[in-house]
């Protein structure tokens, strides 16, 4: 058992230096202010820090962001929650039909998504290309595979039928039983759903460089634009960019946390 337990802790701590070692060199090359032929930087300095935090678009394209993240994580749940709770309990029959469209996104690469877009919302009734909607609904699409498992899994974690047909049995309509029997218990498999939705779109580039581009800068396009002026800039917007996500991912586990005590 110790042996076993030792190899656990080797192979935990060889994945933590693989996964941190990178951001630790870049967090470096941030602080630096010259690092040629050292192994170690030969000066530091924030100066990078200090002039990324002195521009305006940077605050905009973070802002930016920030919004589309969460309107399109918003749309995903006020969409996928209530569809894969009817399917899965009302329709089972329709549930691979439901799984396959959710699964869709997964095979269709990037670049050939925007195109297809652009082309639809190019002109017509719906001239979307170039600004945020398009990249909303792009992104609502982007999440469907993140949403649909999580909220599946948890449903049939619960046992969401037998939840439903034992609230009806004491008098509960169906919208009671999902919002007051269903909902609360699913509440984790959602919280998981978002967490890999928002790691996910924050990480995302091809989509919104080719759909918006420039007309509508988000922190990955202000990066990009950044990163081939100055490394060391670059590497200070990653940086900030990283605990960014850490902070928006503990406020939500934190979010999580608080609901599910309160409810107990």
């Amino acid at each position: 058992m110790k042996r076993r337990m030792g190899m656990h802790h080797f192979i935990t701590g060889i994945m933590l230096v693989y996964l941190l070692l990178p951001l630790l060199a870049t967090l470096l090359f941030a602080l630096a202010s010259k690092w040629s032929v050292t192994l170690l930087p030969e000066s530091f300095t924030l100066r990078w820090f200090a002039e990324l935090f002195q521009d305006k678009r940077f605050f905009l394209a973070m802002g930016r962001t920030v919004l589309i993240i969460v309107l399109s994580v918003a749309l995903g749940i006020a969409v996928m929650v209530p569809t894969v709770f009817i399917v899965s309990v009302y329709f089972p029959r329709s549930e691979r039909f439901l799984q396959a469209v959710a699964m869709l996104p997964f095979g269709i690469p990037p670049v050939v998504a925007a195109v297809g877009l652009l082309r639809m919302y190019a002109g017509g009734p719906l001239p979307l290309a170039g600004t945020p909607w398009i990249l909303i609904f792009t992104y609502f699409v982007a999440t469907l595979p993140f949403m649909y498992q999580g909220i599946r899994n948890s449903l049939r974690t619960v046992n969401a039928i037998e939840l439903v047909h034992a609230a009806e049995l004491l008098g509960a309509n169906k919208w009671t039983a999902f919002r007051k029997v269903v909902l609360p218990g699913i509440a984790p498999g959602i919280l998981v759903a978002v967490l890999l939705s928002v790691a996910m779109l924050f990480g995302e580039f091809a989509l919104a460089n080719l759909l918006v581009g420039g007309r509508f800068e988000t922190l990955q396009i202000y990066l990009y634009q950044k990163i081939n002026k100055s490394g060391h800039l670059g590497s200070a917007i990653v940086v900030t960019y990283y605990l960014l996500i850490v902070l928006i991912i503990w406020a939500l586990l934190k979010t999580g946390k608080s609901g599910h005590l309160s409810r107990r």
